[in-house]
C-alpha cells in the first residue's frame, strides 16, 4: 500500500450524489495479509479490478425507488410493497426507536471462557484452561507405503500419498456415536511454492516441484481416533485417503457433457482430473463431504490469446487473463494453457462433493450449483424433505445463491442412502439473491452507522436463474446459466456484496449465517456504493449476514448480525450487545455451530494487527452479539476450517509464517515444530485440561 495514494469515496449511497471524501487506497485483505499470499492464493485478485463490472441497479436507488412506490401507494390504500416484481415481506420502514444495549448478564454454555487477547505470537495461543496438539502436518503419512516427511527431498511420488499443503476446510466425519472414531477430512486450497522449495525459480520451476503443487493440492481422507488425554491421533486405515490434481472427476448434473466442458483430452465432456483451489465445504446430513472449488482463475495461462470476444468476456467474468500463469504449469501440461485447451477452465469453479466412507468411490462435481468461484456450499433438508444448498461466490461484488432439489432425501446411513441423496444435488433450481433494505438510502451514510430503526435489515428475494433444462435467464441456455453462472447473474440484476464466503444453517435455530469477508473498494469512484446489506465504505474488517430463510420458496428476512472491526469504533455492531465487552474481530471467513446453537467465526487477514483467530458469539438470547476469542494462530498464518464438538475444537492453521520477506530460504516461522525448522500447516486439536465440554466451567 502507498500512504499517499487514495480512492475517492462518495457518501451518501447514491454514486452521483453526496459530497467526495479521500479514503486510503487499500488492500484486498488488509495491511496484516502478506502479498504473497494474495499471489499464491487468488492471484492478486486485490490488484485487479474486480470481474463484475454489470451495470446492476445500485441500491441506494432501488430504495429511493422502493420509497416513492411506498408513497404513492399508501395514498391509494396499498399497503404491500413490490420490489423487483415480487411482493416484500414487511409493510413499512417506519423507524422504530433503538434497542438498548445490552450488558452481559452471564455466560452462555459453550461460550464460557476466558478471551484470548490479541497478540502477534508465533504459536497456538488458546484459552486459558485449556491444552492443544497437532492432529496432522503437511507431509505427514496418509495412505499406506507414505514415506516420512523430509522438507529437502520432496517427491511427487510421496506427495501422492502424503498429507497435502496449506488445509482449509475440516470436518470430523463420525463413524459411530461414540465420538472416538471420526474421518477427519480436510481441502488442501493451494500451494505457496516459495516457501515450499530451497532455491525455488518462480520463472524456471521444474518438473518435479510442478508435479509435487499437483499432488499437494486437493483433499484428504484420515482416519483418526479420540486420544484419552483429549487430542486426535490419525491411524492406518482402509477409509485414508488422498484425492489430488491427478484424480478422476465424474461431471455430473444438467450441464454434463456441454460443449463448453469438452476437450481433447475429455472429448465427452463429463471427466476432470482433479480439484484445486478447494476453500470451505460442509458435511451433508447423508455423510458425504461438499467442498468448493475457489480462486481457479489464477492456474490458466494464455488467456490474452484467445481471440474469440465471446470466450474472452467469459474468461474477464471469472478473472482470467494474463499470458504466463504464476506457477508456470502450462509448462507441462497443455490442459493449463487456454490457447490449446479453451475449455478446461471452464471444468473448475464447481462444487464437488465426495464420500469419505467409500475410498474407492468416484468424486462428483455438481453442474446444476452452477461454477463461480464457490467458497463452499452447506445443505439442510427442508420439512418436505428436499434439501436446499447455500453457497457464496467469494469475489469483491459478486452474489449469494441458493439451489432447491427437486428430489427429497432418503433417510438413513447406508451406503444406498449415501448414492441416492448424492443424486439430489443434480436435478433441481438455481437461484441467485437480491437484498433490500427497510431504511431510506440516506440513512446508510457509508460510515457503519445505524439507520434509525436501530438496524441493519430488511428482506429479500430469490430470482431463478435455471431449472433442469430450463433457463429463466433471457439470452442464456440453460447450459450457459450453469457454466456462466456469474454473468447470468449479472443479467437478473442480483445484489452485489462484499465478498460472500462461508454460508452454513444454524442446526438449532435454522437460520442461516454468512460471512462477508471485506470489500475495499465498496463505495470507490465506479464501483457499487454502500448499502443496508453492505453498510460501510472501504470495507476492510467484513460483516456477518443473518438470513430466515423460507428454504424452498422465494422470500426471506436480513439483518446483520455483526458488523466487525474495532469495537471503539463507532462503525462497528455486535447485535446491539455491549461493545465493551466483546472481543475485536476483523475479517469473518469460515463460520460454524456448537450444540447449542452458537456461531464459531474464524478469521482471514485480520486487519487489526493482530494474528488471526477463532471467535464464538450466541446469535440469540440476552448475550446475542457478545463476540468472544477463543483463539489464535501464529504469525502469518489463517485461521480455517473450525469444528466445534463438545469436548473438542479443530482449526486448520494456514499458510504459517507467509509473510513478505520470507520463503523456504529465509522462514518466518519455525511453527509447528520448533527450532529451524520450516513451517508446516497443520491441523490442531484445542480439548479442555479436565476433559470436560467446550465452553462450559
Amino acid at each position: 500500500m502507498f500512504p499517499d495514494e487514495h480512492l475517492e469515496v462518495r457518501l451518501p449511497s447514491r454514486p452521483d450524489s453526496g459530497r467526495v471524501i479521500p479514503l486510503p487506497l487499500l488492500s484486498h485483505h488488509s495491511a496484516n495479509r502478506a502479498s504473497v499470499t494474495c499471489k499464491y492464493r487468488c492471484g492478486n485478485a486485490c490488484a485487479h479490478e474486480a470481474p463484475n463490472t454489470s451495470a446492476n441497479a445500485y441500491f441506494g436507488d432501488i430504495v429511493e425507488s422502493v420509497l416513492s412506490r411506498r408513497s404513492a401507494l399508501k395514498a391509494s390504500g396499498v399497503i404491500a410493497l413490490a420490489v423487483g416484481g415480487a411482493a416484500a415481506l414487511t409493510g413499512t420502514a417506519t423507524a422504530a426507536p433503538a434497542p438498548p444495549v445490552r450488558p452481559g448478564r452471564g455466560n452462555v454454555p459453550g461460550t464460557d471462557f476466558t478471551p484470548v487477547a490479541p497478540n502477534t505470537e508465533d504459536l497456538v495461543v488458546i484459552a486459558e484452561g485449556y491444552d492443544q496438539g497437532i492432529v496432522i502436518r503437511w507431509g505427514d503419512p496418509v495412505v499406506a507405503g507414505a514415506p516420512e516427511f523430509d522438507f529437502n527431498k520432496q517427491t511427487a511420488a510421496a506427495q501422492e500419498k502424503q498429507f497435502g499443503y496449506n488445509n482449509d476446510f475440516a470436518e470430523l466425519v463420525p463413524l459411530d456415536g461414540s465420538g472416538t472414531r471420526n474421518l477427519l477430512v480436510v481441502n488442501h486450497e493451494y500451494t505457496t511454492e516459495t516457501h515450499m522449495f530451497v532455491g525455488y525459480d518462480e520463472n524456471n520451476p521444474t518438473e518435479e516441484q510442478v508435479r509435487i503443487a499437483w499432488a499437494a493440492h486437493g483433499l484428504s481422507v484420515v482416519y483418526v481416533e479420540r486420544e484419552r488425554r483429549g487430542g486426535l491421533k490419525p491411524k492406518p486405515s482402509r477409509y485414508n485417503r488422498r484425492i489430488t490434481l491427478n484424480t478422476p472427476f465424474e461431471l455430473r448434473g444438467p450441464a454434463a457433457g456441454s460443449d463448453y466442458l469438452k476437450t481433447s483430452v475429455d472429448p465427452t465432456g463429463t471427466k476432470v482430473f482433479g480439484t484445486q483451489n478447494n476453500c470451505a465445504g460442509s458435511l451433508t446430513p447423508w455423510g458425504t463431504i461438499l467442498s468448493g472449488e475457489e480462486n481457479f482463475n489464477q492456474y490458466f495461462a494464455n488467456a490474452d490469446s484467445v481471440t474469440d470476444p465471446a470466450t474472452k468476456a467469459r474468461y474477464a467474468r471469472y478473472g482470467i487473463k494474463g499470458a504466463a500463469s504464476t506457477r508456470k504449469w502450462e509448462k507441462f501440461d497443455k490442459r493449463w494453457d487456454l490457447a490449446q485447451e479453451p475449455n478446461e477452465a471452464n471444468r473448475f469453479g464447481w462444487i464437488v462433493e465426495i464420500d469419505p466412507h467409500d475410498p474407492n468411490s468416484t468424486p462428483v462435481k455438481h453442474t446444476a450449483l452452477g461454477r463461480f468461484k464457490h467458497e463452499g456450499a452447506a445443505v439442510k433438508i427442508a420439512d418436505d424433505g428436499r434439501v436446499v444448498a447455500y453457497s457464496g461466490d467469494d469475489e469483491r461484488f459478486d452474489y449469494i445463491y441458493k439451489f432447491v432439489s427437486n428430489g427429497k432425501v432418503k433417510r438413513g446411513n447406508s451406503a444406498h442412502a449415501r448414492r441416492h441423496n448424492m443424486t439430489l444435488l443434480d436435478d433441481g433450481t438455481l437461484y441467485v439473491a437480491r437484498f433490500t433494505g427497510n431504511s431510506p438510502a440516506s440513512e446508510i451514510d457509508g460510515t457503519g452507522k445505524l439507520p434509525s430503526d436501530g438496524a441493519f435489515d430488511g428482506t429479500g428475494e430469490w430470482i431463478p436463474l435455471a431449472s433442469g433444462k430450463k433457463s429463466f435467464v433471457p439470452g442464456f441456455t440453460a447450459e450457459e446459466v450453469y457454466i456462466f453462472t456469474r454473468l447470468a447473474a449479472d443479467k437478473v440484476g442480483a445484489t452485489k456484496m462484499d465478498r460472500p464466503e462461508d454460508i452454513q444453517p444454524n442446526p438449532v435455530n435454522g437460520r442461516i449465517y454468512c460471512a462477508l469477508t471485506n470489500n475495499s473498494n465498496r463505495g470507490s469512484t465506479g464501483n457499487a456504493a454502500p448499502d443496508e446489506a453492505n453498510p460501510r465504505v472501504g470495507n476492510k474488517h467484513g460483516h456477518v449476514l443473518e438470513v430466515d430463510d423460507d428454504a424452498t420458496g422465494t422470500k426471506f428476512r436480513w439483518d446483520l448480525l455483526l458488523v466487525c472491526g474495532d469495537p471503539n469504533d463507532a462503525g462497528t455492531y455486535f447485535g446491539g450487545f455491549d461493545k465493551s465487552q466483546v472481543s475485536p474481530i476483523s475479517c469473518p471467513d469460515n463460520v460454524a455451530f456448537d450444540r447449542h446453537g452458537n456461531l464459531w467465526i474464524s478469521t482471514d487477514g485480520n486487519a487489526l494487527k493482530s494474528n488471526d483467530g477463532l471467535f464464538a458469539v450466541p446469535v440469540d438470547g440476552p448475550e446475542r452479539g457478545r463476540v468472544k476469542q477463543f483463539l489464535t494462530v501464529p504469525h502469518g498464518a489463517e485461521t480455517c476450517g473450525p469444528v466445534v464438538r463438545d469436548t473438542v475444537v479443530t482449526v486448520s492453521v494456514q499458510h504459517p509464517g507467509e509473510l513478505d520477506g520470507a520463503s523456504a530460504d529465509k522462514p518466518a516461522s519455525h511453527w509447528p515444530d520448533g527450532g529451524d525448522s520450516q513451517p508446516r500447516p497443520s491441523v490442531v486439536a484445542v480439548w479442555r485440561k479436565d476433559g470436560g465440554e467446550i465452553g462450559r466451567r
